[in-house]
């Protein structure tokens, strides 16, 4: 049966229309989808290791016992948040399961005397062990198979359970076998590596015949993920650069020297290591790719003014993309005061920008008039042409797709010089996969002059103080900060103060007399635009928003941020976050509000209190949160990854990169890895194979 894999998945018997639909919340649509949708691999079911309740090691790993149901009771937190706890015991001793949002619910399906299959986290509790992120299954349902050994335990849907899964899959692989299942990956390196085939590989992800099979599939395929990123990434590269000459510029000049003598300040040690790196490799011919990485408000906008400023003095154009409307114009009004009586001119490009504004500014950009244009995505669209593009600066890089930063690229007849600012700190590895071959300047510490912000943490139960302060705050003349972790309740996010209650609440309360604005990403960009204006206006004393605020708002009389449930956020983005006061001469204050009173969550905290160095919070959260939820690809316009993690797996990536870069270098290999690439029937890799 040729191209079997791309039947619609309604080929599979026991999969109607109904339960397609269910499938397809799930991404998949095809026989090859379901193939390509692994197992959670922390989450395997092995038959032959079940545990009794006293072999049961509380050191927070993944464990399976079977137990007896005694009772469940509903209960709440001391924030208010429901959950269930089921206690259970065997001939050995007792625990108790616990079951928050959603899963709750389930607690009613077991009643006492119920036999249970348990799988999950087990640490210490107060009165018996506590399992947690928990899969349970009655241990008198037929479709308990036992005699498999091993069984996957996948992410479901609504409508959809393990058994149907797990007989839909064992349906396709029936198919793989009878049918085949094409290669992904050049013999050579399959030979090289001693790789399972990738029907040995996909079957024993999905049922591993034994723990040593499951890890040769794992090995396999997540080298395959790995290879087909790197391959599509070089491929989209090859195609963005295709030869043109670079640009060489002449040493700093008048201009350079101007911007600095128009400085407020001299620069910190940092800054001018950072900007002796990319000024030498501006005047080099081979294009500049490079990634300043510098903490929030180390003074990055500085160091992209002197490169604008080198560019134009030289006869080019520079132009500097961020991701909001609102950073854009805080970038031209930072840049405007730095270019001050240095004949640079300078304009900004949006979606609000007006028809004959817009016109204007097209035509001074095409005749080489302008030397510097600040914008948002609207730089992208066709008709923005340049005359002599050099230097491209691209403003929270992360917010940007691969396609996006490439299309700027492409509007110069020169490879110009890139610039990528970042305020979040990048792993190499990750650096490597979006950004190719680039170079990092690192600038820790901050300018002279900042005070640090103090940070607080208290529990629910001082939320009234919290407010009390806040006010206190406002009557002095500042401005104030209440961010919260979700826009609107629901029942996947118990417990969590939606920006919407948050606000009704204060505006009945606290901020009854005091101007305030409610900010969420739902709002269109104008509105988002409007509101952000009113308070950098000071017209608005309170702000209640989501993490929009997150990226580059600069409002010097902010002096407060409040976050609620700030255990929902990472450390790394609460110290984003963090950076949004403390811009001013003010002493500044953030303070954490949480209702987990769990003393991991505690401590994790804590460490926002003792510490403001961005660097060390993000390796801090990297060994407490893991990288996959850090550092998806997906933001970055690439394919998430299934199966590899790009952290964990830094040595394979490596290899796969250089196993990427020989097989493009060979016809041979190359057009097999393309035919490889289109028989992986995973429209992830769609978007940077055909870009």
């Amino acid at each position: 049966m040729e191209n079997w894999w791309q039947k619609p998945i309604t080929a599979l018997k026991g999969i109607g229309s109904k339960r397609a639909e269910a499938f397809a919340r799930l991404e998949i649509v095809t026989i090859g989808d379901l193939l390509n949708y692994y197992p959670r691999l922390d989450s395997y079911i092995d038959y032959s290791h079940l545990a009794t309740i006293r072999e049961l090691k509380t050191d927070g790993s993944r464990q399976i016992f079977e137990a007896e149901a005694l009772r469940a009771v509903e209960r709440v937190s001391g924030g208010g948040r429901r959950y269930a706890v089921i206690t259970v015991k065997d001939e050995t001793g007792y625990a108790e399961i616990f079951l928050f949002g959603a899963q709750r619910f389930q607690a009613r399906r077991f009643k006492a005397g119920s036999r249970i299959l348990v799988t999950g986290r087990v640490k210490p509790g107060r009165t018996a062990k506590a399992v947690s992120e928990v899969l349970l299954q009655f241990c008198d349902e037929e479709s308990l198979d036992k005699s498999v050994g091993i069984l996957p335990v996948y992410n479901l849907t609504e409508s959809l359970t393990q058994q149907n899964l797990r007989a839909a899959v064992r349906q396709a692989l029936q198919l793989a076998k009878e049918y085949g299942l094409p290669e992904t990956i050049p013999d050579s390196i399959c030979r090289q590596y001693g790789f399972l085939s990738r029907i040995e590989a996909v079957s024993n992800i999905h049922f591993p015949e034994s723990a040593a099979h499951f890890r040769a599939a794992k090995k396999r395929l997540v080298y395959e993920e790995l290879f087909l990123l790197q391959c599509g990434l070089m491929l989209n590269r090859e195609h963005n650069h295709d030869g043109r000459p670079g640009v060489k510029l002449a040493r700093d000049g008048k201009l350079v020297q101007k911007v600095l003598q128009n400085l407020p300040f001299t620069l910190t040690g940092a800054q001018q290591k950072a900007w002796a790196d990319i000024s030498g490799d501006m005047e080099d011919v081979k294009p500049m790719h490079r990634l300043l990485q510098g903490d929030v408000g180390s003074g990055k906008t500085v160091i992209a003014a002197l490169a604008l400023a080198k560019a134009a003095e030289n006869g080019f154009q520079g132009c500097i993309m961020a991701p909001t409307g609102i950073l854009a114009q805080q970038h031209l009004e930072t840049l405007t005061e730095f270019f001050k009586d240095t004949g640079i001119t300078i304009k900004i490009l949006t979606s609000n920008t007006k028809a004959a504004e817009r016109r204007e500014i097209l035509q001074e950009l095409a005749e080489g008039t302008l030397n510097v244009l600040v914008g948002t995505h609207a730089l992208l669209q066709e008709d923005v042409v340049f005359a002599h593009l050099a230097l491209v600066v691209t403003d929270e890089q992360h917010r940007f797709g691969v396609n996006q930063r490439a299309a700027l690229v492409n509007k110069s007849d020169y490879a110009p010089d890139v610039l990528i600012m970042t305020a979040t700190p990048i792993p190499r590895t990750l650096a490597l996969t979006v950004y190719g071959d680039v170079e990092t300047s690192v600038m820790r510490g901050m300018p002279p002059g900042r005070k640090v912000v103090e940070t607080l943490c208290y529990t629910g139960d001082m939320r009234q103080k919290v407010y009390a302060g806040m006010v206190r705050q406002i009557e002095a003349g500042r401005q104030v900060y209440v961010v919260c972790a979700s826009i609107e309740e629901s029942e996947a996010m118990e417990g969590i103060r939606s920006v919407n209650d948050v606000y009704a609440e204060l505006k009945k309360t606290w901020l009854k007399n005091i101007p305030c604005g409610l900010l969420h990403g739902k709002l269109k960009p104008a509105e988002k635009d409007e509101i952000m204006e009113a308070f950098a206006a000071g017209k608005l004393k309170c702000l209640v928003t989501t993490t929009v605020i997150e990226v580059g708002v600069n409002v010097p009389n902010a002096t407060l941020m409040i976050v609620e449930n700030a255990d929902r956020f990472g450390l790394a983005q609460l110290h984003q976050l963090r950076g949004r006061v403390g811009r001013g001469d003010k002493q500044s204050y953030c303070v954490l509000l949480t209702d987990n009173q769990e003393q991991d969550n505690l401590a994790r905290l804590t460490v926002l209190h003792n510490s403001n160095d961005g660097f060390e919070l993000a390796q801090r959260d990297l060994e407490l949160r893991g990288a996959g939820q850090l550092f998806g690809l997906r933001q970055h316009g690439l394919p998430d990854l299934r199966l590899a993690d790009i952290l964990r797996d830094t040595d394979v990536l490596l290899a796969a990169r250089k196993d990427a870069a020989r097989v493009l270098a060979q016809p041979e290999l190359r057009k097999e890895m393309l035919k490889g690439a289109a028989n992986l029937f995973d429209s992830r890799f769609a978007g940077i194979f055909n870009s």
